[in-house]
C-alpha cells in the first residue's frame, strides 16, 4: 500500500476562489440533481492534490463539494458532489470545449479550470492511482487483480447521473458525481455477484472511496455488445420478433436475482410491510393526478390496484435487487447472452433506500413497463409487440427461477401501477408528447382485472 502527501494548500482560500465559476458551471451539468433550484454557497469537504498544482503541466485537483440550495428537508444535509478539475496555466485548443473558467483570485489565481475527465493525460492517471492501490490524502484506492498500462481513455457523452471513462476496449470507471456516505449498490452488489460466481454481471476489478463514500468503479468494458433498448428498437424497426431474446433476458434476470438471493440476507415479506408499500404508491398516485389531471378519471380503478396488493397476505420474500431495471441497463454480447449493469438503483432517492431489500417484481415491472415503451416508438403503435415481449420475458424468469412473477399478480400489479404514475408525472413535465406511452398503460392497468 502507497501513501502519498495530497491535501491542497491554502484550502480555506480555495473554494471562495472557485465558486463564482462553479456557480455557473455546476447547473449545466447534466449530472447536477438540483436543477431549477438556486445555489446559495458551497462547503468544501475534501480537497485533494491527484497531481500537483504548482508544476510546469496540468494538475487535476479532486474536490468533494456541498451545494447549498433551498428547499431542503430540514436535517438533511445538503447535496455532495464529486468534482475532478484540471488546472493549467494555459488551456490547449482541444481542450477549450471544457474550460469552466479562470480563476481571478486566491491560490490558483490566473490559472485556467476545466473538465479533468476530458484531459487524456488526467483521465490517465486515475487510472494509474487504481494500479497501485493505497491512499492519496483522504481517497483510498482499491483493486481486485493487477491492472495492465492505461489504454487511451476517452470520455462517454452519454452518462446523466455519472460519468464514464473508457479505457481503450478494456475497462469502464464510472465516476459517482453526487455521493453519500455508505457503499454504492453499483459496487456492492458486483463484488457480491461475483463471489457468488454470478457471469450475468461484470466484475468490479477496481475502485476509489472517501471515508463510506464510494467515488467510481472500474469495471470490464463489454465491447462487443449492444444495450437491449437499442435492440429492441432495431426489431421494431425491421418488422421482427423479440421474444426470443425478450425470453432470454427473463432468465438471465432471474439468474441475477438468484445469485443476489444467495450472496445477501433475504427475508420474509410481513403484511404490514405491503400495507406501508401501498400506502406510498397512493400517496405518490394522488400528488400526480393533482399534478397531471389525466390521470383523475383513472384513480379510483389504480387505487383499487394499490388496495388490492396492500390487502394481500405477506407471504413473498424481499431480498437485494437490481432497483432500476429496464432494457437501457443490460447488453447483449456478440454470443447471445444477457448482462446486466448499472446497479446503482434511482439515484433520486436515498442510499439507504436503494439499499434496502424489496420483492424481485419490483425489477420485473420495471422490465415490463421498458418493453411497452419501446414498442411505443414504432409507428402505428405496437401494443401486440410488447405484450408478447412481456409474457415472453415472465416465461424465460419462471425458467430460471422456478416461480413465474406473474404468480404474485397483485404485487406485480401494483409496482407495474406505480412505475405508470411516475412515467406520466415524468413525461407531463419534460416530454408531453410521450405522455401516451404511461397513459396507454394507466387505462390497461386501471380498467382490466
Amino acid at each position: 500500500m502507497q501513501e502519498t502527501a495530497s491535501t491542497t494548500r491554502a484550502p480555506d482560500a480555495l473554494l471562495p476562489s472557485l465558486a463564482p465559476l462553479l456557480h455557473e458551471w455546476l447547473p449545466r451539468q447534466r449530472w447536477f440533481a438540483g436543477k431549477g433550484r438556486r445555489v446559495t454557497g458551497f462547503t468544501l469537504d475534501a480537497a485533494t492534490e491527484l497531481l500537483p498544482l504548482d508544476g510546469a503541466g496540468p494538475g487535476l485537483l479532486h474536490l468533494l463539494v456541498r451545494v447549498e440550495q433551498p428547499g431542503r428537508p430540514t436535517g438533511t444535509p445538503a447535496d455532495c458532489y464529486q468534482l475532478l478539475l484540471g488546472v493549467r496555466a494555459q488551456l490547449p485548443p482541444r481542450l477549450a470545449p471544457a474550460l469552466i473558467g479562470r480563476i481571478r483570485q486566491g491560490p490558483l489565481a490566473g490559472r485556467a479550470v476545466y473538465e479533468g475527465l476530458r484531459d487524456p493525460r488526467l483521465a490517465g492517471l486515475l487510472y494509474e492511482r487504481l494500479r497501485t492501490p493505497g491512499r492519496t490524502g483522504p481517497l483510498r484506492f482499491h483493486a481486485t487483480t493487477a491492472l495492465p498500462a492505461a489504454p487511451a481513455p476517452r470520455m462517454l457523452d452519454a452518462e446523466q447521473s455519472n460519468s464514464s471513462l473508457v479505457y481503450g476496449d478494456a475497462f469502464i470507471l464510472k465516476i459517482f458525481r453526487r455521493v453519500s456516505p455508505g457503499a454504492n449498490p453499483d459496487l456492492e452488489l458486483p463484488l457480491a455477484l461475483s463471489r457468488a460466481g454470478c457471469a450475468r454481471v461484470p466484475a468490479p476489478v477496481a475502485w476509489f472511496e472517501s471515508g463510506a463514500a464510494t467515488l467510481g468503479v472500474l469495471q470490464p468494458y463489454l465491447r462487443d455488445s449492444r444495450d437491449g433498448w437499442r435492440l429492441a428498437l432495431d426489431a421494431l424497426a425491421d418488422g421482427r420478433e423479440f421474444s426470443t431474446e425478450a425470453r432470454a433476458l427473463g432468465r438471465a434476470t432471474a439468474e441475477v436475482h438468484l445469485a443476489l438471493a444467495e450472496a445477501l440476507p433475504t427475508r420474509r415479506l410481513q403484511r404490514a410491510e405491503t400495507e406501508r408499500l401501498a400506502a406510498a404508491m397512493d400517496r405518490r398516485l394522488h400528488a400526480a393526478a393533482q399534478a397531471v389531471p389525466a390521470l383523475l378519471p383513472h384513480v379510483p380503478g389504480l387505487r383499487a390496484v394499490f388496495a388490492a396488493a396492500g390487502g394481500a397476505p405477506g407471504a413473498g420474500i424481499v431480498q437485494r435487487i437490481h432497483g432500476d431495471l429496464h432494457l437501457g441497463q443490460t447488453l447483449r454480447g456478440s454470443d447471445g447472452g444477457w448482462a446486466v449493469i448499472d446497479f446503482e438503483g434511482e439515484p433520486a432517492k436515498p442510499l439507504d433506500e436503494r439499499r434496502s431489500p424489496q420483492p424481485t417484481v419490483r425489477d420485473v415491472a420495471g422490465m415490463l413497463r421498458s418493453f411497452d415503451y419501446a414498442a411505443r416508438t414504432h409507428r402505428p403503435w405496437n401494443a401486440d409487440w410488447a405484450a408478447r415481449c412481456r409474457a415472453a420475458y415472465c416465461t424465460g424468469y419462471a425458467e430460471a427461477a422456478g416461480t413465474d412473477p406473474r404468480a404474485d399478480p397483485a404485487l406485480l400489479r401494483a409496482y407495474e401501477t406505480d412505475k405508470a404514475v411516475y412515467e406520466v408525472l415524468y413525461e407531463a413535465r419534460h416530454r408531453p408528447d410521450w405522455l401516451p406511452v404511461p397513459m396507454s398503460a394507466i387505462e390497461r392497468l386501471a380498467t382490466s382485472r
